[in-house]
């Protein structure tokens, strides 16, 4: 998020998050040109993964996560947006998987990092609305497709098994 979007009071903020979000997506759909994001799973000490909602886009329960910046290494993303979203400095984060996919009609790449945190998050209440940690066996509805296609690479990998 830009600098000088904290500028605005957050309901300001919270209130123009679905126009820009719409907007964003119409660009990638009529672009079609490649795009890369980041999404981590967290999870706390006990083993629940954390998942939030945003304050735009499907109403669904979803990870920490967002575009890369151009130039971006995907690592230094996914450190930046989990303390964007969350208040949450990630030291140790673990590569999960790399998955290719189509996202608003548009070629993505999704790196997907795993990682633990001892830190109750604290939602930005701009884009984030709402963060809580779930038992990894019993997940809240609605869960968003993509989120579930992430878990289960993770839990493919070994995690998860709470």
């Amino acid at each position: 998020m830009g600098p000088l979007l904290h500028l605005l009071p957050a309901p300001l903020h919270r209130a123009l998050m679905p126009l820009a979000h719409l907007l964003r997506e119409r660009w990638w759909r009529w672009r079609k040109a490649p795009i890369m994001g980041v999404s981590v799973i967290l999870t706390n000490l006990s083993g629940h993964v954390l998942l939030l909602r945003h304050s735009y886009g499907e109403q669904v329960w979803s990870l920490p996560g967002g575009g890369l910046k151009r130039g971006e290494d995907p690592l230094e993303a996914a450190r930046r947006e989990v303390r964007e979203e969350l208040g949450i400095e990630l030291a140790r984060l673990e590569p999960v998987a790399i998955l290719e996919e189509v996202l608003f009609g548009a070629a993505h790449t999704a790196h997907i990092f795993t990682g633990v945190c001892d830190r109750s998050p604290q939602p930005d209440r701009r884009e984030v609305i709402e963060a809580r940690f779930f038992l990894s066996h019993s997940l809240p509805e609605p869960l968003g497709r993509i989120t579930r296609e992430r878990l289960a690479a993770w839990r493919a990998r070994g995690r998860g098994q709470d």
